[in-house]
């Protein structure tokens, strides 16, 4: 069978040099005789995959010195615990911009260690846009400020992060890690389920700033302290380890494809398709406004639940599959992580004009 165009938000489509390369080396990485699945943690073979995958996230990042790179378990949904259980200590409140459904979720949990306060939010226009933080007044005695850089679901993001002055800035990236050029010195703490741009499901990235690696609240678990992992090198248990070496070789695909800057240019140039060519549909639609559009994540829809479905089951057939979205917004969705080429983009476009002229 052929390969589709897979859209889906995640699990997310890998690059296809990648996966042909984790299938040649399946049985015997580089002459070990075992599969990565199989070698332990401890191996020297595999103690040269985890720091080779760290080694190149700090190149293409750009990740400082005083800086940690922990690679975790346990999802976003995790770091929304573990934040607030190792910086909310002599500090008992957090400042959050609330964008979409997972700034609710790091909301909710903060609020169980300490006052979690929401300075601004976009929940009067179903989360459709990014707001505008000009004339927030950040609390300069909170222990951090959380954002959500770009938000899967509706499909908005930050084109300028808040200046918070002396407060650590913490941002959850898991949907557009690694698909633009940040300047990570911007942030106290970069969270990312890695599963949209980096690996497969069950790896969950950390960039710390090494001075916020403290004195975590007094019942934390051993396994929600950062301190934890840093001293372990994340390995204070069994690190998911086939993700991190898919990681790794995700990571030497997009060297070679240029780096950051070079993925970006390329994405833009992909969401620029589609895009252009929804602002220019008589049937389709694009809910959110130019300035807060994702790179990753294209939500449109049609004028009725019927032609919705009737698109998503034709489109499916033709092989563009998981465009359907999310539940809590309907229509339909595209994401179009680093890995989806161009011309999956190109032939979507095209199969939506035909769909246009045959609707219309």
């Amino acid at each position: 069978m052929a390969r589709v165009y897979n859209f889906s938000a995640g699990p997310s489509v890998l690059p296809e040099p990648v996966l042909r390369r984790a299938a040649d080396e399946m049985l015997d990485y580089k002459g070990s005789g075992q599969s990565v699945m199989e070698m332990s943690h401890r191996s020297k073979i595999y103690e040269e995959i985890i720091t080779g995958a760290e080694a190149l996230l700090r190149k293409l990042m750009g990740i400082p010195e005083n800086y940690h790179v922990l690679f975790l378990q346990g999802g976003a949904s995790t770091q929304f615990a573990m934040v607030p259980l190792n910086l909310m200590t002599e500090k008992k409140s957090a400042d959050f911009i609330n964008t979409g459904i997972w700034s609710k979720k790091a909301v909710a949990e903060a609020k169980r260690y300490g006052t979690a306060r929401v300075v601004a939010t976009s929940d009067d226009k179903n989360f459709s846009y990014i707001p505008d933080l000009a004339g927030v007044a950040f609390d300069p005695q909170a222990a951090y400020v959380h954002i959500t850089t770009n938000n899967t679901i509706v499909g908005t993001r930050y084109r300028a992060f808040p200046d918070t002055g002396n407060v650590p800035l913490v941002a959850d990236m898991s949907s557009n890690i690694l698909s633009e050029v940040m300047d990570v010195r911007a942030f106290g703490i970069i969270y990312a389920g890695a599963q949209k741009n980096l690996a497969p499901a069950g790896l969950t990235l950390v960039i710390i700033r090494k001075d916020l690696v403290g004195e975590p609240q007094p019942a934390t678990p051993t396994m929600l302290r950062y301190a934890t992992h840093v001293e372990s090198m994340s390995m204070y248990n069994t690190p998911p380890c086939y993700c991190i070496y898919i990681a790794k070789l995700v990571l030497e695909w997009l060297e070679a494809q240029g780096g950051v800057a070079a993925m970006q240019k390329i994405n833009e140039e992909k969401a620029a398709l589609l895009y252009n060519y929804l602002d220019g549909s008589k049937l389709f639609k694009a809910p959110v406004a130019e300035p807060h559009r994702s790179l990753m994540n294209v939500p449109f829809v049609l004028p009725t639940d019927e032609l919705n479905a009737d698109f998503i089951k034709k489109a499916t057939a033709a092989g563009f599959v998981n465009l359907k979205g999310h539940r809590l917004v309907g229509g339909m969705r595209a994401s179009i992580y680093n890995a989806m080429p161009t011309e999956g983009v190109v032939k979507l476009v095209e199969f939506m004009k035909k769909f246009e002229t045959e609707n219309c």
